[in-house]
């Protein structure tokens, strides 16, 4: 009782630093401080729960292999949003190339990539569900500054570019929604 007190107690950067010298106790509460976080990243990426499920599974994976090679030089959250985002990628790329393989042979078979999901009822569903459809870089840029409500500044070190670029991505973004909400009757 008293080291899972400890542990919710401790920073960030306190976890990372005895997560790296090989504390699993530490990494654990990692792990169980920030799951919600790639999960709830995940999610908005693919809009899938199962595959946003994956995605987190295989973050907690990356991040074990990984903290080692934290250098401690930006925030671990901001390191965790780039660890989350390329698993998310990673995964896209593979439900596509999974879908290609599929149409290319002609089979038929069950996949989760083959599954069509139901329309959703609730707007907020809709306007993600339309956000993915976006270019990758606008898509990354609503997600961090929308879904996660970080600033145009934060966003575009998780994004690797200048804040001019995800202020770009975000206005460019908005045009494109505004055409992709609009009901297909005023098209």
């Amino acid at each position: 009782m008293m080291a899972m007190t400890a542990q919710a107690e401790a920073t960030d950067d306190d976890l990372v630093a005895r997560a790296r010298a090989g504390d699993r106790d530490a990494f654990a509460a990692l792990v169980e401080r920030h799951y919600d976080f790639v999960f709830r990243v995940a999610w908005r990426w693919c809009g899938r729960r199962a595959d946003a499920e994956d995605i987190a599974q295989e973050v907690c994976i990356r991040l074990g292999r990984a903290i080692a090679g934290f250098r401690g030089e930006g925030r671990f959250t901001t390191w965790l949003y780039q660890l989350t985002l390329n698993a998310a990628r990673d995964q896209g790329r593979r439900v596509a190339r999974e879908a290609t393989r599929v149409a290319a042979y002609g089979v038929h078979a069950l996949s989760a990539a083959a599954v069509v999901e139901p329309e959703p009822d609730d707007p907020a569903d809709a306007l993600w569900e339309a956000v993915r459809q976006l270019p990758p870089k606008q898509c990354e840029a609503v997600l961090l500054v929308y879904g996660e409500g970080l600033s145009h500044d934060a966003a575009s070190d998780v994004m690797g570019c200048a804040e001019a670029t995800v202020s770009w991505h975000i206005h460019e973004a908005r045009k494109r929604l505004k055409a992709l909400m609009r009901p297909a009757r005023e098209r």
